[in-house]
């Protein structure tokens, strides 16, 4: 019978019980206590007799270590901390807002609302300010609309980095102060 996995399918290369193939190693029992250099035969029974399985914990020791316990449970227990970890990470996700020197106001006042609300839900934001054609020649005033944005946005965020012109755009990054909300992501 010829048995498939998936692509993305994590498999668990913990060996158990019989598909350890070493002579001897280090066994741990079932409480914790060190039982000592045995050989894997002995091991096996004596994890057989307490109705659970040999574990090899450690395989890269010399001799490996092994541990008597229900692998079951171990392996449930391990995926529950997972998924706990899991649930308490914070994802801090990018925003950007772009901007052209000639902004209006109403336009500004609406970009720059919506990156405020970004950085209330705990978001990183990038400002971004694109110079097309003539306003090349104009630095000055895309450095005051992103000076304009940055005094905006300073009671609620702390600036990462300063307005930076780069080719034909400046960019400018404002990280928020309060951590991400949980369930927004």
């Amino acid at each position: 019978m010829l048995i498939r996995y998936q692509r993305n399918a994590k498999r668990d290369f913990t060996r158990i019980n019989h598909r350890i193939r070493v002579l001897q190693v280090r066994c741990v029992g079932v409480d914790g206590e060190p039982i000592g250099i045995v050989e894997t035969r002995k091991a096996l029974l004596l994890s057989q007799q307490a109705g659970l399985d040999l574990v090899e914990i450690s395989p890269n020791a010399q001799p490996p270590v092994c541990r008597i316990m229900d692998y079951g449970k171990f392996k449930y227990d391990r995926d529950k901390k997972k998924k706990q970890a899991k649930k308490h990470q914070t994802i801090v996700k990018l925003k950007e807002i772009k901007f052209h020197a000639n902004v209006e106001e109403h336009d500004y006042q609406t970009k720059v609302r919506h990156a405020r609300e970004f950085l209330e839900e705990g978001h990183r934001v990038k400002f971004s300010l694109y110079f097309r054609g003539r306003e090349n020649a104009h630095h000055d005033k895309g450095y005051d609309v992103m000076n304009r944005a940055m005094k905006y946005c300073e009671d609620i965020g702390n600036i990462e980095q300063v307005p930076k012109l780069m080719g034909r755009s400046l960019i400018m990054f404002i990280t928020s102060r309060t951590p991400l909300k949980r369930g927004k992501v």
